[in-house]
């Protein structure tokens, strides 16, 4: 049997990690684990934290392979929660459909679909920019985004979805409800789809980036004159990076906007793309592993600080200082490099042994 490539082995190893942490999860929920039963609190996080995989891993997809910078993931992430919670409430009591795995895979595609639109109009016009540029606008994106929902009323009336624009006249059982977002939304998010919403973005982020198409956006990344120079579309390669990154927001979005029985458009500020774009650097750019492990362990870090009360802040802002620093340090990095060679270089040399014992 040959031996598998490095990049297939790293791409085995991520999505071993995945499935090992959600069995673990699994097990600690029903208390088979000796001497360790997951909280109550902790429990609340596993669907948030798998929320934030999602907007991690997509986000890298774009500041990390794409190498554009985009503080407005987070307006993605909204468009996703409103747009998942109209359909899966359209389904369930316009369509009556009783399933709720039904409604909820309905609501993240939706969601996901309706993103996407989102990212190809904004991208047209932004994707033009480079650098600083595109971070500005991105952001302004996002707050334009957050600002329209605040003005949005959708209401349910029998079959029919009617939506209004800064009219809250609107006839039928109210759904969303401009400033006070979508309220009475029915939680119907599982833990076990988020988890399978992981793999799939794995999926899709990890066979883009060793395709062709994501060779060629990690060249425009590299250089774009080159990639020019060679016939590559550069718009192309990149609204490709970028509406897929929307699209997988979006899905997490609309799984984030199920998980709670009201939803406002303020959980999407300015802070959430700050937050979803520190789990990218701290995990490393371009490091598809790193954001998943990043994100997990700063969702959970507050909750595990609840017992300091009003210093928990302050120590996780310390730790996310300390582990900044630490991963910048180029002697930690190299000392890190050397024992990952000598281990490679043990592992090499330990066949070598056996067959001349042989």
């Amino acid at each position: 049997m040959k031996k598998l490539g490095k990049k297939t082995r790293s791409n085995l190893i991520t999505y071993l990690i995945v499935i090992v942490a959600f069995l673990v999860c699994q097990l600690a929920q029903s208390g088979l684990i000796d001497g360790f039963k997951m909280s109550r609190s902790l429990r609340g996080q596993l669907i948030p934290i798998c929320v934030y995989i999602v907007m991690a891993v997509s986000l890298n997809l774009t500041v990390g392979i794409s190498g554009e910078l985009s503080l407005g993931h987070a307006g993605f992430m909204s468009v996703g929660a409103f747009s998942g919670i109209v359909m899966a409430t359209w389904l369930s009591e316009g369509m009556g459909v009783q399933s709720e795995l039904a409604c909820l895979l309905a609501a993240i595609v939706f969601g996901g679909f309706v993103a996407g639109l989102a990212g190809v109009l904004i991208g047209i016009p932004v994707l033009r920019l480079r650098g600083d540029y595109l971070a500005i606008v991105t952001l302004a994106f996002g707050e334009i985004i957050r600002n329209v929902l605040n003005c949005l009323y959708i209401s349910i009336d029998g079959r029919a979805v009617r939506i209004a624009f800064n009219n809250p006249n609107v006839p039928g059982r109210m759904l969303v409800n401009g400033p006070a977002g979508a309220t009475g939304v029915t939680k119907i998010s599982t833990f076990v789809v988020g988890f399978v919403l992981v793999l799939f973005t794995l999926f899709v982020v990890l066979n883009l980036i060793d395709s062709r198409s994501g060779r060629a956006i990690m060249a425009i990344r590299d250089s774009r004159i080159a990639a020019e120079s060679v016939g590559l579309n550069i718009t192309k390669y990149k609204m490709m990076a970028f509406v897929t990154s929307a699209v997988l927001a979006g899905m997490a979005g609309a799984l984030f906007g199920l998980n709670y029985s009201t939803v406002t458009a303020s959980k999407f500020k300015f802070d959430t793309s700050i937050l979803v774009l520190v789990f990218v650097v701290l995990g490393g750019i371009g490091n598809i592993r790193g954001s998943v492990i990043s994100a997990t362990l700063l969702t959970i870090l507050p909750e595990l600080l609840r017992a300091f009360s009003t210093y928990r802040m302050l120590i996780y802002a310390i730790v996310l200082i300390l582990v900044m620093l630490a991963t910048n340090n180029p002697k930690l990095r190299s000392g890190v490099d050397m024992l990952t060679a000598r281990l490679r270089r043990s592992k090499a040399q330990a066949p070598a042994k056996e067959g001349d014992k042989a």
